[in-house]
């Protein structure tokens, strides 16, 4: 092969050259050597001349000459052969030179660095076959892919076969997906983290790869993307998240790579680094990047997004920004919410909607959204127009704020069970409200009646946790979904999730969909039908990305929330007009309602009524029928309360206090009532269990015979009790009504006559039901109950005698007898009888064995029976009715005489 056969311009291949061919050795001339010889023999026998010999001498002579002359060709020929080999090597070193910087230039081309892509904008994102799958580590020595033909020969021809193989200053690649660890000093290891990952957003586009992680710099376009592989950029002091493609880790000192990084890069020095991957170890060139050169390469970036994807990385904008670029008008309930590449995002609940569905994360900027939107509703538009009511069911501060717009109608956290069911009652009364009035203009929607009813809109953060604790809002918002175009009501529910949040005919009616950050890949297709919302960043400057979806879009537009200041809602207020929207909503019934601001002249008002299926509060009255109701609640319930009002509003009004002399004797003087009185008993139950059984029977007999009684002689009976059984609730039974309050359980809630499903916890005092309507009875101030005093005993001119037993409180009374002149004498005495102005005394025992003194005393004069002898007391008296209740131990008596009923009295 000559050095001309090699074509150093062509990718054809290359060949070692052949080894020369090896030139022949040259013959010995033996006839040249013979024949001069047999001449000259052949000569001398001729002329027999013996100079004739001489010639033969030259035949051998000849022959070396010959031989002499061939050796020396050889020789020649052997020089020009190594002469053109080396000239043919140098050839072929040259041609690898040349196809080496070829390739070198191809893998530069195929593979750029950082650098690369800043020295040549034009290939920011440019498809290249292979780019890729591959990141560029550094520079360094690679395989080159060009081969040499032919064996060699010499070790030149080693040298340059070994060399070809060889290819230096290369881009070493390593697949995009392996995972990268960078070790080494921290300003260093952080400079080749930052060059790595801008060279990841440099080679690939948005929505290529998508890009989250604390290492990153702020502003990237890939920070907005919600498709492509997941570039994470961190520290390896924590774990990496779930669902990281391409993790590029600074690895602290000493710490180990983790187990996602198949490459560790440990950094030497600004330029040099020891790359470790698959198995086998080399020193590589590393590129960093500094955070000014980090800063101007994604400006770079911002402005290649923007001008060859149309999107642009929107900074934080505040909504009166948005206000100012947007229409203040436009659509039936539009609302600029945010922008999206530089420009107004507006959407319209009537057009896009009527209803939307909202989804995030906490963090992601869900109710900044909603409060946002809520502004962008009242702007430009009456509370005549549109109002709100808005549902915070964790009890957060969300709209707070938003408390003094006049559109806003309630702010309504943390329902409980009687709540809920009047949000369900109330907004039922709302739908009903609308139809009448739809029905009354004869007009098929909302449409129809414009300036009559206002739109309105119902906006529910945590609406998850809301129908999760009360399952029975599923339907309520089910049915608003489905008629609230026609009616002018419209729904924004927020949740964290989708799964398990919206039943499928609340999705069906609600074609706007926005959903912010997700971390469960089925939430974002739920409402977007693709995964994007899954993959927005989780990092601070993402917060308040959302992907919003209408019925018509192809896609999910990615808009920055607009954030709305506290002077813009004040903006509002002050711009808006003071008359406030019809709320829909009752709001729950007051702790408290002071008699005072409710009474009426000639009626009692017992409370006021919870009525939200008619949207109404109204004052509950106490009928004029007579017969009164029982009040049934445990202790700190309300019922002394509720009787207090009662007393303070009637006419004539017996209280039967808890003194129970006073309570007997309430009841057992019922049948001297007038007309038209009042009898209230204060905790029934609890006087008759301190009456004894024997009373409390009665007593009870008594209290059952007014209820029975009471409406024929129109008067009222009201008695509280904590508790209904026995003759206590065969009292409230003959009673027209009944008031529950609080009591300990479902159960006794049940057994009071109640319904199961009107039991509520927790109830404040003088809450309680009423004929099953939810009550919050008046408060009323105490009423000063006044008890008769016992009379003291006066002994009179006729014959006396006292039972009494001995001891230290008969001597006393005995030794006040004598202080005032009464003789005393004990009936054991012999001779001892009834005398008029004598009083004999004694124990039960001595009576009874002086029965005819006894007898004698009952028939002609005063007999004092002590209250500490009423187990004696039918015994001595010869009477089975009992006597008016005594209380023990204060000096009370019974006084028996013919012409007159046993009364109470007290000794002195």
């Amino acid at each position: 092969m000559r050095s001309d056969d090699i074509d150093l311009d062509t990718d054809g291949p290359l060949r070692l050259p052949d080894p020369p061919p090896e030139a022949p050795r040259p013959p010995l001339p033996l006839l040249s050597a013979v024949v001069p010889v047999i001449g000259a023999v052949a000569l001398w026998m001729l002329t027999g001349s013996i100079y004739a010999l001489w010639f033969a001498a030259l035949g051998p002579l000849l022959a070396l000459a010959a031989l002499g002359d061939g050796l020396r060709g050889r020789r020649k020929s052997r020089r020009t052969a190594r002469r053109d080999a080396e000239r043919l090597a140098d050839a072929v070193s040259a041609a690898v030179d040349q196809r080496h910087a070829g390739e070198r230039r191809a893998r530069w081309a195929r593979h750029p660095d950082t650098l690369g892509y800043a020295s040549d904008p034009a290939e920011i994102w440019r498809p290249v076959p292979g780019r890729a799958d591959a990141v560029v580590i550094g520079r360094g020595l690679g395989a080159s892919d060009l081969r040499l033909e032919g064996a060699p020969h010499t070790e030149r021809e080693r040298a340059i076969r070994q060399a070809a193989r060889a290819l230096a200053d290369a881009p070493i690649v390593i697949p995009l997906r392996a995972g990268i660890a960078v070790a080494g000093p921290p300003v260093l290891a952080a400079a080749v983290v930052r060059a790595l990952a801008l060279q990841i957003c440099l080679a690939q586009a948005p929505g290529e790869v998508r890009v989250a992680g604390p290492g990153l710099p702020e502003g990237l376009p890939h920070a907005e993307a919600t498709r492509g592989a997941l570039l994470y950029v961190g520290d390896g002091g924590r774990a990496l998240p779930a669902g990281v493609d391409i993790p590029v880790i600074r690895l602290e000192e000493g710490a180990p790579p983790p187990p996602r990084c198949a490459a560790v890069l440990t950094v030497l020095s600004p330029r040099s680094a020891r790359l470790d991957h698959a198995g086998r170890s080399q020193s590589v060139e590393v590129e960093a990047v500094s955070i000014e050169q980090a800063e101007r390469l994604v400006e770079i970036l911002a402005e290649r997004a923007q001008r060859s994807l149309g999107q642009r990385a929107d900074a934080a904008t505040a909504l009166a920004e948005v206000f100012q670029a947007a229409p203040s008008s436009g659509g039936l309930l539009s609302a600029p919410i945010g922008v999206a590449a530089g420009e107004p995002v507006v959407i319209d609940l009537v057009e896009d909607g009527p209803h939307a569905v909202v989804i995030g994360v906490t963090g992601s900027g869900k109710s900044e959204l909603l409060t946002t939107w809520i502004a962008g509703l009242c702007r430009g538009r009456s509370a005549q127009e549109v109002s709100l009511l808005l549902v915070d069911f964790k009890g957060g501060r969300t709209f707070d704020s938003l408390v003094g717009l006049p559109h806003v109608t309630g702010v309504l956290t943390d329902l409980d069970d009687a709540q809920a069911v009047r949000a369900v009652e109330s907004l039922h009364a709302e739908i009903r409200h609308r139809e009448r009035t739809l029905a009354e203009h004869d007009a098929r929607d909302i449409a129809g009646v414009a300036g009559v009813l206002p739109r309105l809109v119902i906006v529910v953060d945590e609406y998850a946790a809301l129908v999760g604790a009360h399952p029975g809002l599923h339907d309520l918002f089910g049915d608003i979904a489905a008629r609230g175009r026609a009616l002018g009501m419209h729904l924004i529910l927020a949740s964290q999730r989708a799964a398990g949040s919206f039943r499928e005919g609340v999705l069906a009616n609600a074609p706007l969909r926005i959903a912010m950050r997700v971390t469960d890949a089925a939430d974002s297709r739920a409402v977007l039908g693709t995964d994007d919302a899954a993959h927005l960043s989780g990092l601070a400057h993402a917060r308040g990305l959302a992907l919003v979806r209408r019925a018509a879009d192809l896609a999910p537009l990615t808009v920055r929330v607009a954030l709305c200041a506290p002077e813009t809602i004040a903006d509002l207020i002050t711009a808006s007009a003071p008359q406030r929207a019809r709320a829909p909503w009752l709001p729950a019934l007051p702790e408290r309602v002071p008699l005072a601001g409710v009474s009426r002249a000639g009626e009692i008002i017992l409370g006021r009524v919870d009525d939200p299926s008619a949207q109404r509060q109204p004052l509950l009255r106490l009928g004029a029928d007579g017969g009164g109701f029982a009040v049934v609640g445990s202790a700190g319930s309300g019922k002394t309360t509720l009787l207090r009002a009662v007393a303070a509003q009637a006419g004539s009004v017996v209280w039967v206090s808890a003194d129970l002399e006073h309570a007997w004797d309430a009841l057992a003087g019922i049948d001297d009532v007038e007309r038209g009185t009042t009898v209230i008993v204060d905790d029934a139950d609890v006087v008759a269990a301190r009456l004894g059984l024997e009373y409390a029977a009665e007593w009870l007999g008594m209290l059952e015979r007014t209820s029975r009684e009471a409406r024929g002689r129109d008067i009222r009976l009201v008695f509280s009790t904590a508790r209904l059984s026995g003759a206590v609730a065969r009292a409230a039974d003959l009673l027209p009504q009944r008031a529950l309050l609080m009591l300990p359980s479902r159960a006794d809630h049940v057994a009071a006559g109640g319904d199961a499903g009107d039991f509520l916890v927790d109830l404040p005092p003088g809450r309680g039901r009423w004929a099953r309507r939810l009550v919050q009875f008046v408060d009323a101030p105490a009423v000063a109950v006044t008890v008769p005093p016992v009379p003291a005993w006066i002994p009179g001119p006729h014959p006396l005698g006292i039972v009494a037993p001995a001891g230290a409180r008969t001597r006393g009374f005995l030794a006040w007898c004598a202080s005032v002149g009464i003789p005393t004498r004990p009936v054991d005495e012999p001779g001892a009888t009834p005398v008029p102005g004598v009083l004999l005394w004694g124990s039960p025992e001595v009576w009874l064995g002086r029965w005819a003194v006894l007898a004698a005393c009952r028939a002609e004069g005063e007999l004092i029976v002590d209250s500490a002898c009423a187990a004696e007391y039918r015994t001595l008296t010869g009477r089975r009715e009992l006597p008016p209740f005594a209380a023990p131990g204060v000096d009370r008596a019974w006084r028996l005489s013919p012409e007159a009923p046993v009364s109470r009295v007290r000794l002195v």
